[in-house]
């Protein structure tokens, strides 16, 4: 049975399409990477594959719904997941609801372990996205390992 999480929702002041964007290639995600942490990850429109704590895992994009929501899909794994990401139109204009759907099939033991850390995780990346577009840095956020302020 799939483990199923879903991060809060959280409204990000850029449109749908701006954040769609963003995310719609994999190559963008090296680039949050430290740079320290950036040897041996490989990276393409639809993948990125790398060593995660001795882990090798990746990453590919199972399907792009235009500006509204993208699927991902694990890529070589120890244990298969999914997550899908989604850009709904705001009652504001101009702005976007955006939340996380994660799914994995994992053991009991792996669920215990992980699931309030992937529940956090998930709610995280969204909550630093929404302040992100207001232009707040998220908390411990150090620009300068993005090369910014040096």
């Amino acid at each position: 049975m799939a483990t199923e999480i879903k991060s809060k929702h959280a409204i990000v002041s850029r449109q749908p399409y701006e954040l769609y964007m963003g995310f719609t290639d994999m190559r963008n995600f090296v680039q949050f990477l430290p740079e320290d942490k950036r040897q041996g990850i490989e990276a393409d429109y639809d993948f990125i594959r790398g060593s995660v704590q001795g882990f090798n895992v990746g990453v590919r994009v199972a399907e792009r719904v235009p500006y509204s929501r993208i699927d991902f899909k694990d890529d070589g794994a120890p244990f298969q997941f999914s997550i899908s990401m989604f850009f709904d139109p705001a009652p504001e204009a101009g702005k976007t609801d955006f939340h996380i759907e994660f799914s994995a099939e994992l053991n009991f033991m792996m669920k215990m372990m992980l699931g309030s850390k992937l529940q956090e995780a998930l709610d995280k990346v969204v909550t630093s996205l929404a302040d992100a577009s207001e232009g707040k840095m998220p908390e411990g956020f150090d620009p300068s390992q993005y090369g910014f302020g040096k």
